[in-house]
C-alpha cells in the first residue's frame, strides 16, 4: 500500500480524501453501501502504535473526518471501524457502514479479501457518490 501510487482511481475505488499522509478510497466492489478503506502514507508501518503522537492524531483525525462524511451522506444505524492488516500489512481502516438490512446484525461485517469476482457498483454510481462525498469532505 505504501508504495501504490496514490491515484484518483484505481481497480480497488476511488478517491474521496485525500491529505499529506492520508487517503480514503470509496470501493468499486458492491459489499457495502459507503464501504470505504482509509490508507496511511506515510512511512511504513503495520500498527497504528509505530506512529508518532503527530502521526497518530493526523491519521485518526482523517478517519473521523471521512466517517462523518459517510454518516452524512448515507444514513447508516452505526458506522464500523475495521484497523486489521491481516491480508495486507500496513496501517488501513475500513470503514463500514451498518443498516437495517444489515448480513451480520450484532457481529462483525463479514468482509472477505476481494478477489476481483465481486459485482462491482457502475462507474456512474460510484462516481456520483465519490463526487457528493468529496463535496461533503471539501
Amino acid at each position: 500500500m505504501c508504495d501504490s501510487a496514490r491515484a484518483e482511481s484505481d481497480d480497488y475505488g476511488v478517491r474521496i480524501f485525500e491529505s499529506a499522509n492520508v487517503d480514503a478510497s470509496l470501493q468499486r466492489a458492491d459489499i457495502q453501501r459507503g464501504y470505504t478503506v482509509v490508507i496511511w502514507r506515510g512511512r511504513h508501518v503495520t500498527e497504528p502504535f509505530e506512529l508518532t503522537e503527530d502521526e497518530s492524531a493526523r491519521y485518526w483525525r482523517a478517519v473521523m473526518r471521512v466517517a462523518r462524511a459517510l454518516m452524512d451522506y448515507y444514513r447508516p444505524l452505526k458506522m464500523n471501524y475495521e484497523t486489521l492488516g491481516n491480508s495486507v500489512p500496513h496501517l488501513h481502516t475500513h470503514l463500514l457502514p451498518r443498516y437495517v438490512e444489515d448480513p451480520a446484525p450484532g457481529r462483525p461485517f463479514p468482509l472477505l479479501p476481494q478477489d476481483g469476482s465481486e459485482r462491482r457498483i457502475p462507474d456512474d454510481e460510484l462516481w456520483a457518490q465519490a463526487r457528493a462525498l468529496r463535496e461533503r469532505l471539501g
